[in-house]
């Protein structure tokens, strides 16, 4: 069978950086404000020198804490574009590392606008395929101590993607990332996000990515008992989850 290759956007790129972390204890205990209290998490990234094995759930050396929302076969791997770093060091003011956004993978020459859902790439001995955008939480916040950084990682559609594990195997830094599958060139993982994130939602293209087959399985049944319910164009869906236990309890008058 052929290939479904769109001609117009990017055929791949280069895993600029990789990088795994164990869950452990982040934080100040006794802090008073929220965003520096405790957390146990993986998000915070170090570099791997050298081949890593990317099994189907983990590369060697990483886990997830909150395993609710995050890991398992459609989350193996976040990606993240290394072309965002510059904008985000100078919108910060923060000499922030490969990683820091709690990606495994830091690639060279792609990004939300040139990679789509179901995108299959060779990379090292691996193959891997994109399953869904990155769904920005509190996590991103906290790990920087900027209070809205996770809305704006979500406003600026500079969210990262995940990728499921279509083949076990070695990869490391410097490897091509070869495109050899488009399936569904018209959904960009820039248009995922702005299905999920608009506001007021455009019912039409949420039903419209909750039925592309490339989309992770369960975000797709999250998406279908979405729009089983009335869709209250005015209610608030984001900031439970970009906020969460970052807010300070409000004082008592």
């Amino acid at each position: 069978m052929e290939p479904h290759i769109h001609p117009d956007r990017g055929q791949g790129g280069r895993l600029s950086s990789v990088q795994v972390a164990l869950p452990a204890e982040h934080g100040t205990p006794g802090a008073e404000r929220a965003i520096e209290r405790p957390w146990t998490t993986a998000f915070f990234k170090a570099p791997v020198a050298g081949p890593v094995w990317l099994g189907k759930t983990n590369l060697d050396g990483d886990r997830q804490a909150d395993l609710k929302h995050h890991g398992g076969p459609d989350k193996a791997v976040l990606a993240y574009a290394a072309g965002h770093y510059p904008g985000w060091r100078a919108e910060l003011y923060l000499e922030i590392p490969h990683g820091a956004f709690g990606e495994n993978f830091t690639v060279a020459g792609m990004d939300e606008a040139t990679v789509c859902l179901g995108d299959t790439y060779e990379v090292g001995g691996a193959v891997v395929q994109v399953s869904q955008p990155r769904i920005p939480c509190w996590k991103i916040a906290r790990r920087w101590q900027v209070k809205d950084l996770s809305a704006r990682v979500q406003r600026s559609g500079r969210t990262g993607w995940y990728l499921r594990v279509l083949r076990e195997g070695e990869v490391k830094a410097g490897d091509e990332m070869q495109l050899t599958d488009r399936p569904y060139p018209e959904w960009t993982i820039a248009r995922a996000n702005a299905a999920l994130y608009t506001r007021p939602p455009v019912e039409a293209e949420v039903r419209a990515l909750a039925m592309c087959p490339g989309l992770a399985s369960s975000l797709r049944t999250a998406l279908a008992g979405y729009l089983a319910q009335p869709i209250d164009p005015e209610a608030d869906v984001d900031s439970g989850r970009l906020v969460g236990p970052n807010a300070d309890p409000v004082p008592i008058a």
